[in-house]
């Protein structure tokens, strides 16, 4: 299509980015000044429902005003609290396609990716996400969908979308972080290509098809949308997320103070609202007939709920009206917008997936008879007593589902708290202890490599001659025992590795031998230390079970043949 007369066009658009499963308000505590006073109050924050709510709002207003509209979501909506690890991305589909709307995607592979596509009712950018080469007898193909616009290898240019606002069509396109395979579990035959190359080959190709409204729906950061911006040209409008940017100035409710709203880079302005649902973008953007933006206005709306709780002891008899004045400056503030939750779609979090998630996170599933620490590198107390029985649950979980397993390996940063004594529910496990829903594999592997990666791990986690990525890579294992010694060179600090089996206890690892082992997919790939893994004999399987999923069910069902049975009682009993 060939257009010989551009004309402007004018668009309202929305927009929300790294939502995480965050689809109920969440409490914020603001910081205020009224009247020279400091005050700490409570609010209610955000949510989906409330979003809905401000996004029909200023739909119908645009159409008042004869703008199309737009909403766009700009990436990482899954992930995060029981909305995810329980329903693994079933509940996202739901709300997001009530809600009308145009890394973490893929922490779990392809296959959630592929129910996530059958079930939406919208279109998912990924331009640079190269299809070309998938595996064509995979039972989550990808390759073909059409609500899946990504790259095309043929063009070397992202597929876009064009959408026609009186009789003059704008374009839309996709990129992502092309490191994706560091910070995700994408399937090896489906590789993210160079983002900025992409975005430069799709640019030059919308333009020759005579379109020249351009906008990219990216998912690199702030500071990548910069880069892009700055190396690109001929983009309006880049809409972002990854670094949960709240662009604009939020600092006198006591929030931090970004780069304006509509941040401009080479003639190109760049939007991003927050994470977890708190607050909504939204712009009007003018495009002249020539493809440049001829007027920006925007920003960023905390969303909020009517209450505000303040600590009584403020409310002295001197000032009794600092409440009201504290709840008139936030409605009147210019970045704080106080909403109703839309009924229709709160009614469908409230029928459907509310009451299953506050079961669950009220479900006990055992007592526990004393504190159990969680630290990620062991001090004069010991190591962590929770790590090993979440490795040794990958075991069990791996076992119960027929694939071998002589050893488990996982790092400390994939535990996020201590356990105390007293009862333990699904939701303290699933929410708290491992909300990372990273879906749990095996792999065979030569004694080696076990040997280089723990050393490896160690040595990132302690920055002991590497330059490491953080304590989290520390290695916590079942069924392997050894000692690391810091002072050695590298290549030679572990020593005395030995593995237990039923048949011949305690014994020396064979160098050379294949073992049987299970990690988390994100240390499979060989992140943060682990890169020995990486030498495993073929790809290894990755599940669908997560860590949560795991150590659940081994509690349930086998944790009193754990070496710490005593620690643990039933519910039941």
């Amino acid at each position: 299509m060939m257009i010989k007369n551009n004309k402007p066009v004018r668009i309202t658009l929305a927009h929300i980015n790294d939502t995480h499963s965050y689809f109920e308000p969440q409490s914020l505590q603001l910081q205020l000044n009224i009247d020279g006073q400091s005050i700490s109050p409570y609010v209610s924050n955000g949510g989906f429902s409330r979003i809905a709510t401000r996004a029909k709002q200023l739909k119908a207003t645009a159409l008042q005003h004869d703008r199309d509209f737009i909403f766009v979501h700009a990436g990482d909506c899954f992930q995060g609290p029981l909305y995810f690890s329980l329903f693994k991305g079933k509940a996202n589909s739901d709300m997001l396609n009530a809600l009308g709307i145009g890394n973490h995607e893929l922490d779990m592979g392809n296959e959630p990716v592929a129910a996530f596509l059958d079930r939406i009712q919208f279109p998912l950018l990924a331009g640079n996400w190269d299809l070309s080469n998938e595996i064509k007898t995979k039972s989550h193909h990808l390759n073909g969908r059409l609500n899946l616009f990504s790259y095309q290898a043929d063009l070397q240019t992202a597929r876009w979308m064009t959408r026609v606002v009186d009789v003059e069509p704008e374009a839309k396109f996709g990129v992502s972080l092309d490191k994706m395979v560091d910070i995700a579990n994408v399937d090896p035959d489906t590789p993210f290509v160079n983002a900025f190359e992409t975005a430069k080959n799709t640019v030059r190709a919308i333009r020759k098809s005579g379109i020249n409204k351009i906008i990219l729906v990216s998912h690199l950061g702030f500071d990548g949308d910069c880069e892009l911006a700055k190396e690109v040209d001929g983009i309006g409008l880049i809409i972002g997320g990854h670094s949960h940017t709240l662009l604009g100035d939020f600092s006198d409710l006591g929030l931090k103070k970004e780069s304006e709203y509509g941040h401009q880079v080479n003639g190109t302005y760049i939007v991003q609202a927050g994470f977890h649902s708190q607050a909504l973008g939204h712009c009007d953007i003018d495009f002249a007939a020539d493809g440049s933006v001829s007027t920006f206005k925007g920003k960023n709306e905390l969303l909020i709920g009517r209450r505000l709780c303040i600590d009584a002891s403020l409310l002295t008899a001197n000032d009794d009206d600092l409440h009201a004045k504290a709840s008139l400056y936030l409605t009147q503030h210019k970045n704080v917008v106080v909403c109703k939750k839309d009924p229709i779609l709160q009614s469908l979090l409230q029928d459907k997936y509310i009451p299953r998630v506050h079961k669950l996170q009220n479900t006990v599933i055992a007592k526990l008879a004393e504190d159990m620490r969680h630290i990620r590198v062991p001090d004069l107390k010991g190591g962590s007593d929770i790590a090993p029985l979440v490795a040794e649950s990958f075991a069990h979980m791996m076992n119960k589902n027929g694939h071998r397993v002589d050893f488990a390996i996982h790092n400390a940063g994939g535990v996020r708290t201590s356990l105390h004594r007293g009862n333990i529910s699904i939701g303290d496990i699933a929410g708290k202890l491992l909300p990372f829903a990273v879906p749990i594999g095996v792999y065979r592997i030569k004694g080696k490599y076990i040997a280089q990666a723990l050393e490896g791990a160690i040595n990132n986690a302690t920055n002991n001659g590497v330059l490491g990525s953080g304590s989290g890579s520390y290695p916590y294992t079942y069924n392997l025992n050894f000692s690391y010694y810091a002072q050695r060179p590298l290549g030679k600090r572990i020593a005395r590795l030995t593995i237990y089996t039923e048949e011949d206890g305690w014994h020396d690892i064979d160098h050379d031998m294949i073992y049987y082992g299970s990690s988390s997919a994100y240390t499979m790939k060989g992140k943060e230390g682990y890169e020995a893994l990486t030498m495993m004999e073929g790809d290894g399987i990755i599940t669908q079970h997560s860590m949560a999923d795991c150590f659940i069910d081994f509690i349930q069902t086998d944790y009193k043949s754990s070496s710490r049975e005593q620690l643990w009682y039933d519910k039941r009993i």
